[in-house]
């Protein structure tokens, strides 16, 4: 099954997700391989990984977005990348104002056949102040918890407690409205 393919189930599905990361990762592994040997802003420590995917809503009615970090060894940038792949529609390097989680931010439009359009806004470049692939899970893990804030709980409004008895009552094991003993 290609995974670019437009899928059966709607486009925001759990597996539609895992297919759509899956390709990016892909592709990013295979530009790291084919394109990027030799050059010397590679931080040998890194892989390629996409942290905290999930789908997001797209600009004005268009189609569900995945969003979450992309870390590889030259660069970790959120990035938004639509259901489907698609053309670019001329957007390839033109800054857009994109929601993403409680935040807006500057991303950049982007293109590859193997993933369509997607768009991405740097966090970090180049990548040699990360020690470990971990370390820069840590952060990736950081950044997206700084813009998707979790709910508060609500707070329950305080019982009103039955007063306490006298003492007395309490070791006599009566309580004072129930009247005298027998």
């Amino acid at each position: 099954m290609n995974p670019l393919a437009p899928m059966a189930t709607s486009p925001a599905s759990p597996a539609q997700l895992a297919a759509r990361v899956q390709a990016l990762v892909d592709f990013y592994r295979r530009v790291q391989t084919e394109r990027m040997q030799g050059v010397p802003l590679l931080n040998p420590a890194l892989l390629v990984e996409a942290v905290g995917f999930e789908w997001a809503e797209g600009e004005e009615g268009a189609e569900p977005v995945a969003e979450g970090v992309l870390i590889t060894p030259w660069f970790m940038s959120l990035l938004r990348l639509p259901a489907v792949n698609g053309p670019h529609g001329n957007c390839v390097g033109r800054k857009a104002v994109r929601d993403f989680g409680s935040e807006r931010f500057d991303f950049i439009g982007a293109h590859d056949p193997a993933i369509g359009y997607h768009e991405t806004c740097a966090l970090f470049s180049p990548m040699n102040g990360f020690t470990s692939q971990s370390l820069a899970r840590e952060t990736a893990l950081a950044s997206l918890a700084l813009v998707r804030p979790q709910p508060e709980p609500d707070v329950m409004a305080p019982v009103a407690a039955e007063p306490l008895p006298p003492r007395r009552a309490f070791f006599m094991a009566r309580r004072p409205d129930a009247g005298a003993a027998a």
